[in-house]
C-alpha cells in the first residue's frame, strides 16, 4: 500500500487528488495540506511513501517546504507545474532539490482531472519507489560557489585566441570565419528561439541561409590543440536533472570536446533546464538548436519533444532535431541520439544515468560494437535504477560509478 500526502492549497484540488488516490486499490491518503509547513509537519508525522506537492501556497511555499522534507525526511515527491516559464523554472529547481518527478497541469489548470487521471496514479506508483534517502547532498552548495565567484568560466575557444560572443544562442561571425578561413558573407543569427516550436517553423527555418548549416560544407579544422574528435553522449530521465548537477558542473572549462544530452522532459522545461545548469558551470550550457555546431567546452540538451540526432564528421558535427514519432513513448528518446553517434566509433564516451526504463541500452550496445566508451550509474546513486541497469546487465559498461565520479570519469576517457 502506498500512503500519500496531497500538498495544494486548492481545496477543490485537494478533494479531486483525495477520491482518486482513495478509489484506487494501491493508495491510501495518509492527509492533506493547504500549505508547506502542514505538508512537512505531516510527512514527519506520518512517513509517508509518496507526498504530490503544488508549488504556489501560502505560509510556506512548496520550494521551501521540499527543502525541508528532503532535509529532514527524504520523501519521494512528485510535483503538480504548469507550462509558465514561472512554473518551469520552479519545477526545475525542485527537481534539483530532490523531487523525483513531476505532472504537467495541461493548459494551466489540473482540474480536468479525469483526462490525466491514469497518469497521476501510474507516475506517483513509480515516484514512490524511488531512492531518495541516498540521494541527499547540500543541494545548494553550487549556486553558492558561483554567487561566492569560486567558479570561473573560461571557455576554450576563448583560451584558443578566438572571439566568442557572450550571448546563449549565437556563434560568433569571428569564430565561424576563423574556422572557415572566410570572411563573413552573412549575419551569424540562429533560431530566436532555442527551440524550433512547430514543423512550419522549421521549414520556414531550413530555407533561411543558415551559417550553422553552412557550416557542415567547411573543410577546415580548428587547430589540433582545439580539436580533438572525440564526443561525449549522455541519457537520463527520472532523477536526471538531480544527478546531472553532479556531473556537468564538474566538467572543466577547458574540455576539448563538446557534449550532447537527452533528458526525458516535456517541452517547455529544458530550456529552464540548461539555464540551471549553465549557471553553476565552467562549461557553456544551452538548449540545443536545429542546425548548430557542437563545439568544444559546450553542453547541448536536447529539447523537449524533440529528437535530437547528430551529423557530421570531426570538428563538424551538427545537431539535427525532428519530430519523428515518439520511441517507447519518448522524445526526446535517448536511443535515437546514440544510434545517430555510432558512426563515430572509438570517438563516442556514452553515458548513463538515473532513469525508468531501458531507454539507451540498445543504443549502447552498438556504440560498445563500434568501439566506444561506455560509462553508467551505480545502483547506490541512481533515484531510479532503470537504464543503467539495462546496461549494466548487458555487460557493456566500461565503468560503472556513483554520480559523484562520473564527470571524472568522462574527462579521463575523453583524454584517452
Amino acid at each position: 500500500m502506498i500512503r500519500v500526502v496531497i500538498v495544494d492549497d486548492s481545496s477543490f484540488m485537494r478533494k479531486v487528488l483525495f477520491d482518486l488516490f482513495a478509489k484506487a486499490p494501491d493508495f491510501e491518503v495518509a492527509g492533506t495540506a493547504a500549505n508547506g509547513q502542514e505538508a512537512y509537519d505531516l510527512v514527519i508525522k506520518h512517513k509517508p511513501d509518496l507526498v504530490t506537492m503544488d508549488v504556489n501556497m501560502p505560509v510556506m511555499d512548496g520550494l521551501k517546504s521540499l527543502e525541508k522534507i528532503m532535509q529532514d525526511c527524504p520523501t519521494p515527491v512528485l510535483m503538480f507545474s504548469s507550462l509558465t516559464k514561472k512554473d518551469a523554472d520552479e519545477t526545475i529547481k525542485a527537481l534539483s532539490l530532490g523531487a523525483v518527478d513531476f505532472m504537467c497541469k495541461a493548459g494551466g489548470s489540473i482540474s480536468k482531472i479525469d483526462d490525466i487521471a491514469d497518469e497521476i496514479l501510474e507516475k506517483g506508483r513509480h515516484v514512490a519507489k524511488a531512492n531518495v534517502k541516498k540521494f541527499i547532498i547540500n543541494n545548494n552548495i553550487l549556486e553558492k560557489k558561483q554567487e561566492a565567484g569560486n567558479l570561473k568560466r573560461i571557455n576554450i575557444l576563448e583560451k584558443k585566441g578566438y572571439n566568442i560572443s557572450g550571448s546563449q544562442s549565437r556563434a560568433s561571425t569571428s569564430l565561424i570565419d576563423r574556422i572557415r578561413g572566410t570572411k563573413p558573407t552573412v549575419e551569424v543569427v540562429p533560431p530566436a528561439s532555442a527551440r524550433l516550436q512547430h514543423k512550419g517553423i522549421a521549414d520556414k527555418f531550413a530555407k533561411r541561409e543558415n551559417p550553422y548549416l553552412k557550416m557542415r560544407e567547411a573543410k577546415v579544422r580548428v587547430s589540433s590543440g582545439l580539436s580533438k574528435d572525440k564526443l561525449v553522449v549522455l541519457g537520463t530521465s527520472t532523477g536526471g536533472p538531480k544527478a546531472l548537477q553532479y556531473v556537468v558542473p564538474k566538467l572543466p572549462a577547458d574540455m576539448p570536446c563538446g557534449m550532447v544530452i537527452v533528458q526525458h522532459m516535456p517541452a517547455g522545461f529544458t530550456k529552464s533546464l540548461a539555464d540551471r545548469l549553465d549557471y553553476v558551470s565552467q562549461v557553456k550550457v544551452k538548449e540545443a538548436e536545429d542546425g548548430e555546431p557542437i563545439l568544444p567546452g559546450y553542453v547541448y540538451i536536447a529539447p523537449g519533444d524533440y529528437h535530437l540526432e547528430i551529423t557530421g564528421s570531426g570538428s563538424q558535427r551538427v545537431i539535427s532535431l525532428n519530430q519523428s514519432p515518439p520511441l517507447a513513448s519518448h522524445r526526446p528518446a535517448v536511443d535515437i541520439m546514440f544510434d545517430s553517434v555510432v558512426k563515430y566509433g572509438a570517438d563516442v564516451v556514452s553515458v548513463i544515468l538515473t532513469g525508468m526504463g531501458c531507454d539507451g541500452a540498445a543504443g549502447m550496445k552498438k556504440i560498445k560494437q563500434a568501439g566506444g566508451y561506455i560509462i553508467a550509474e551505480a545502483e547506490e546513486t541512481c533515484v531510479v535504477y532503470g537504464m543503467p541497469k539495462a546496461v549494466v546487465d548487458a555487460g557493456i559498461a566500461d565503468e560503472v560509478l556513483p554520480v559523484q565520479q562520473v564527470a571524472d570519469a568522462i574527462v579521463n576517457a575523453v583524454g584517452k
